[in-house]
């Protein structure tokens, strides 16, 4: 029986999308929201040292920047834990490319598009079902006019699901691919195997098709983003612990004065403002903290806000 490897790990994705441009070419195809007509004929793959290298981003998976035939750029990331400049790397990545087309003195007239992927292995938007979000330069009064030479496409995996989009097989298929594939797959769908690129795609993730230094390769990348969440959740921790008392504190002698059910709820809100507080004060982003304490980004954005100007 065949042992399977995560695709959401740097080895294995850049194997599969770093190294087959047919099967860059399918995946592209399918994720990304092409103009009618504008599927990609052909990849060629840019320098490595085109893409922007920015510290302090270890845990993005793979930058896999590419051109087709008609001129436009596309730029692959996987991320597997969301944090808000994850947003700003990919716009910064995707906005370096669409800048550098050009040599000095060109016409702006010879501008391609660039898009930008990322695909994500965790949730960042805790208000809304959708799985699948398309940013473009948009008119703020006249939404339908649109400046698309640069986009944005985030794909959440996590909220992926396979029934909210069967008018888009070869879609499905893919992220299907990306999301349930891993170490514990014993039996590969029938459907995966029905379209070529899909099948080779599942035989290039085959635990065989690896070295012994990739397959340790493997083991320490997943070893870090374990190590990651748990420092992340360490910090959470310790800054509930801090904030439980003095929230505790102040909730019940407010509740003394407005009543019992009034001053418990007051008190669960104060015990969560301390938290955000002692959390930005460890470096956690906004989004980090709203989404770990469950506070609506308002509440945090006004309390960096209020901590800023103290």
């Amino acid at each position: 029986m065949s042992r399977y490897l995560d695709p959401k790990s740097d080895v294995v994705f850049k194997k599969i999308f770093g190294q087959h441009p047919k099967l860059l070419k399918s995946f592209l195809n399918a994720v990304l929201p092409l103009p009618e007509g504008g599927s990609i004929e052909s990849l060629v793959y840019l320098p490595g040292e085109q893409v922007p290298h920015i510290p302090g981003f270890k845990s993005t998976l793979v930058d896999v920047k590419c051109t087709d035939a008609h001129g436009r750029i596309f730029i692959v990331e996987m991320q597997i834990q969301w944090t808000k400049s994850f947003m700003q790397r990919l716009l910064f990545g995707t906005s370096t490319a669409y800048v550098r087309q050009l040599e000095q003195g060109e016409s702006y007239d010879l501008l391609k598009p660039v898009y930008g992927l990322g695909l994500l292995g965790s949730i960042f938007d805790q208000e809304h079902e959708e799985w699948y979000h398309h940013y473009t330069l948009v008119n703020v009064k006249k939404t339908n006019r649109e400046i698309k030479d640069l986009q944005l496409v985030f794909v959440e995996l996590p909220k992926f699901k396979a029934e909210s989009m069967n008018e888009r097989k070869l879609q499905v298929l893919w992220l299907r691919f990306i999301s349930e594939l891993d170490k514990k797959t014993t039996e590969i769908p029938l459907e995966w195997l029905e379209v070529p690129e899909i099948k080779q795609a599942v035989e290039l993730s085959e635990m065989s098709a690896y070295t012994p230094d990739e397959l340790a390769a493997y083991d320490q990348y997943w070893h870090y983003v374990s190590t990651e969440k748990t420092m992340l959740r360490d910090k959470f921790e310790e800054g509930k612990a801090e904030g439980k008392a003095e929230g505790k504190a102040e909730g019940l002698a407010e509740g003394k004065a407005e009543g019992l059910a009034e001053g418990e709820a007051k008190g669960i809100l104060t015990a969560k403002q301390s938290m955000a507080r002692k959390l930005l004060g460890k470096g956690l982003s906004l989004e980090e903290i709203g989404v770990l304490i469950e506070l609506p980004m308002t509440d945090v954005e006004q309390l960096a806000g209020d901590s800023e100007t103290v």
